[in-house]
């Protein structure tokens, strides 16, 4: 049994408060006509409107001291947001439930995306690693004071905060609602909302398409998966106490291209179909989570969930270019205890394969369909590990918005859903060519077990 230590470092962040002052809040509204007047309404599709992205993504940027003024980096911020505002309307208006719960956005008065200027006396210095995300940061992410959780209702779709540091550097909180896109969108808004500050005149390409019509439910609805991924499970196990009765620790390893590599030539099933990185790293975090949490009893039964891009799948019709909603299944890997814990690591590599490939035209559409005929109303935790990849995300590309590309680009805390685990490309400043950051919430106890694991890369 190898131990690959030298390839995984952890990296550790600093437990810290940072004081922050809030300037000014303001709306940010389209600075042209747009395709909606007070009382229309924009219909949401089920994969926009399902109960897991009922959520607001936030992510942070950081940009090093490059001598611009906090009026020139807010106003070049506010009036490109306002350009792109104009083709990306939908992000300007809000969000309403209808009949069964349904989602759809509205448009009226008094509405925009909503922009926070914000500052603090520390340095950018002060904050440690800015490779690895860290929930102390959370203050520089707006949140309204009386905000609940999962609240989406009657929301800015947008917000952005712009905080300035001593040092003259500043950093960028962005929550953007994930009904009106998944990752993939979002990059293209981003980029579009990027160039357009760069250049100071409107740049969209593609241009942007709603067209969310093309996944209606059908009539009838044709479920013809059990989608496992949604099922309420009794969770009999520990694995949900262990995490949600204490305060996880959020642990994130630093893990080398050649980490990768190796894992995914001792992870691919012996069979012609070989493998992905995704599969196998994912396959490998799992089963080692899993260990490190002593999972018990058993034969209980467990689930590994992932967003799986369905747009390479649709072909009727195929997907116009530059259209931005969710095109996102959530893949479901399932197994008991012992034979994860007991399996080789091939076996389950090869599980997380099936579900990925499982992933197809006709389940998109089932997916859409079951949401239809039983819509979801909170979201299930038993037995399930969410792995989440950023990897592929344009998100430095599109960190540009005249000061160069972000120091970092990404999450901040995973911990108020510790059954998530992300997948981040390392921060440009120290880009190894493809090296990875892993970030997983355990607690304490588990957390030198999870990382003797996840550098022993145990085959067995």
């Amino acid at each position: 049994m190898a131990t690959f230590s030298s390839w995984v470092q952890e990296r550790h962040f600093l437990d810290l408060h940072i004081p922050i002052t809030i300037g000014k809040s303001f709306s940010v509204v389209p600075d042209g006509p747009i395709q909606a007047r007070d009382g229309d309404t924009l219909y949401l599709s089920n994969l926009d409107d399902i109960i897991r992205a009922r959520v607001f993504t936030p992510t942070i940027y950081f940009y090093i001291a490059g001598g611009n003024s906090v009026d020139d980096v807010v106003g070049t911020l506010r009036d490109a947001l306002a350009k792109v505002l104009v083709p990306y309307y939908p992000f300007s208006g809000r969000l309403r439930e209808t009949k069964n719960k349904k989602l759809e956005v509205f448009f009226g008065p008094n509405q925009g995306a909503l922009m926070v200027q914000a500052h603090t006396e520390l340095s950018l210095n002060h904050l440690g690693d800015l490779n690895v995300p860290n929930p102390a940061w959370s203050d520089l992410v707006f949140k309204f004071p009386s905000e609940g959780d999962y609240k989406v209702i009657d929301m800015p779709l947008l917000i952005a905060q712009v905080t300035t540091f001593s040092c003259g550097g500043f950093s960028l909180g962005l929550r953007i609602c994930h009904c009106i896109c998944d990752g993939l969108g979002a990059m293209q808004f981003l980029g579009a909302w990027a160039s357009t500050a760069r250049t100071g005149s409107l740049v969209v390409d593609p241009k942007p398409c709603w067209d969310r019509e093309i996944f209606a439910p059908r009539d009838p609805p044709m479920v013809k998966y059990p989608h496992v991924e949604f099922m309420k499970i009794d969770d009999i196990s520990n694995l949900t106490n262990s995490l949600w009765e204490v305060k996880p620790l959020q642990k994130c390893y630093w893990l080398s291209r050649e980490f990768q590599a190796h894992l995914k030539s001792v992870a691919r099933p012996m069979d012609s179909l070989g493998c992905t990185t995704f599969d196998a790293m994912a396959a490998h975090v799992w089963r080692s989570w899993v260990k490190a949490l002593n999972v018990k009893p058993l034969n209980f039964g467990l689930r590994l969930t992932f967003p799986a891009n369905g747009r390479p799948k649709l072909q009727n019709p195929p997907l116009k270019d530059g259209f931005y909603g969710n095109v996102v299944c959530v893949a479901c890997a399932t197994s008991t205890v012992s034979d994860l814990v007991n399996g080789s690591l091939q076996d389950v590599t090869h599980l997380v394969r099936e579900a990925r490939l499982g992933v197809s035209e006709e389940y998109l559409r089932s997916t859409i369909d079951h949401v239809a005929v039983d819509r979801p109303t909170k979201l299930e935790f038993g037995g399930k590990l969410t792995i989440t990849q950023w990897t592929r995300f344009s998100m430095y590309e599109t960190s540009d918005f005249g000061w160069g590309r972000a120091t970092y680009v990404g999450p901040l805390d995973l911990t108020p859903t510790p059954q998530v685990c992300v997948l981040l490309p390392e921060g440009v400043a120290n880009s190894n060519y493809g090296a990875m950051v892993v970030c997983i919430c355990l607690p304490e106890a588990a957390a030198h077990r999870f990382k003797e694991l996840l550098c022993l890369m145990d085959t067995s």
